[in-house]
């Protein structure tokens, strides 16, 4: 396949010369992917679909246009490219568009060094259908669970090439497997779920569907009899598989697309503190088996390891190489790109430094303040920072966990929190944003 992909994006590019593009870039995506839902032990819904999409950006002088299509025709592909040109004539010009220099491109890499495609058959249907009946099973085996909303399972594999007009031509491909269950425990006004999952390049590296299906009704097992929290200004523990939110907060304010437009909490803060001094937030493209890893960013620029926060400092923006331009700095390799739209500033694997202490003895240390478990909408200021979030979880009293809480709302500033943060060293390892649970030591919260 990624043979037929490379011609294509060869075509559209010759398409593209042709109808009088300057220069240009195309990506080609194919994709197939399975989808099994699962209620009751029986088969709820099933779903395979495959495709190719192809995308084609091409520029006049200093200005720009993209185009999409689902369809290989060599007819639509001229279509495509004479649609592109003629809206990049109408477009307004950009002095920081273009494509990257040779010099600039990436070189030789080795794909199989990145572990992006499990080698292993596609699975089957019906096994796929078994997963997901297992963890269900699993799950109303537990007492106390009165039904499952949802087991599913799912598998995907996509061969992504890109290719450009300044000589950049590569591809490779990626596949994932996943399992998840959500359980619920009571009925009426007293209904409480919760859920588990795992996704996974390589399918021998999942969990099994039993230990998904237990621990989904742990966890709503967990949420009986919830309750406000008193209200006022207590600590927040951000248990491990919602604490990324967090840093993902940060990593959107350090993109340089935000600060380019002026609209980021952190657009006056490089070089300055951010984290504590003993964190780093480190990216790493090259980690194997992670699903932000690549060889090559979408502009064709060789991809490398970076920290964004350096002993609690913020170094440097996300940046591809048009916003890169527009700020003055090289681009950190970062660009991201889907076949409708350009190439934009993306974040690829990120680590953040983890902390000695585990999550209980976060626990035992915070005294009486809330886990937080789960998050529902957001107030995030982007020019302040100033955070807000509906939030449930477990209430802890004396270092304990005593209760079970829902209905409340957590505040504050993201510079002060994040400045303050405790990390514990439960972050798991094959997640493309590998974060710990987070212990912010004071908010606000808003319960009875």
């Amino acid at each position: 396949m990624a043979q037929t992909l490379e011609t294509l994006t060869t075509q559209l590019l010759a398409a593209a010369r042709k109808a009088g593009a300057d220069a240009a870039d195309a990506i080609a995506i194919s994709g197939t992917s399975v989808n099994i839902d699962v209620r009751a032990g029986t088969l709820e819904q099933a779903e395979r679909s495959e495709g190719v999409d192809l995308g084609l950006r091409v520029f006049i002088g200093q200005r720009s246009a993209s185009v999409s299509a689902s369809d290989t025709n060599e007819r639509t592909l001229d279509e495509m490219a004479q649609r592109a040109v003629a809206m990049a004539r109408e477009a307004p010009e950009d002095p920081h568009t273009g494509l990257a220099s040779a010099d600039q491109l990436a070189g030789d890499y080795d794909i199989a060094a990145f572990e992006l495609a499990d080698p292993a058959d596609e699975p089957r249907p019906d096994a796929l259908q078994e997963d997901a009946c297992a963890a269900e099973a699993a799950a109303l085996a537990t007492d106390g669970i009165s039904q499952v909303q949802s087991a599913s399972a799912g598998y995907s594999a996509r061969d992504i090439y890109l290719a450009a007009s300044n000589g950049f031509s590569g591809g490779y491909r990626r596949t994932d497997r996943g399992l998840s269950c959500v359980a619920i425990t009571g009925s009426g006004v007293d209904m409480e779920r919760d859920y588990d999952g795992d996704s996974r390049i390589f399918q021998s590296d999942m969990r099994s569907p039993e230990d998904i299906g237990r621990s989904a009704a742990e966890r709503a097992l967990a949420r009986q009899g919830a309750r406000k929290p008193p209200t006022g200004s207590y600590p927040v523990l951000f248990d491990e598989r919602i604490s990324s939110s967090l840093i993902g907060h940060l990593l959107v304010a350090a993109n340089g697309a935000s600060v380019a437009r002026g609209g980021s909490w952190l657009r006056d803060a490089l070089g300055t503190q951010v984290l504590p001094e003993t964190l780093s937030l480190h990216e790493d493209p090259h980690r194997p088996r992670a699903s932000g890893s690549r060889p090559f960013d979408a502009e064709g620029l060789p991809t490398k390891p970076r920290d964004i926060v350096a002993d609690g400092v913020l170094t440097g923006w996300t940046l591809d190489l048009a916003t890169g331009r527009r700020l003055g700095m090289p681009s950190t390799a970062n660009a991201g790109r889907g076949p409708s739209s350009g190439p934009s500033p993306s974040t690829w694997n990120v680590t953040l430094t983890p902390g000695s202490a585990s999550r209980d003895d976060l626990i035992r240390d915070m005294g009486t303040g809330l886990l937080v478990t789960s998050m529902i909408g957001s107030t995030i200021n982007p020019n302040t920072g100033d955070y807000s979030r509906g939030a449930a979880g477990l209430w802890v009293e004396n270092g304990e966990i005593t209760y079970a809480v829902n209905e409340c709302t957590i505040a504050g500033n993201l510079l002060e929190m994040l400045s303050a943060i405790v990390p514990a060293n439960d972050a798991r390892a094959h997640l493309s944003r590998r974060v710990p649970s987070l212990l912010v030591p004071g908010m606000t919260l808003a319960g009875n």
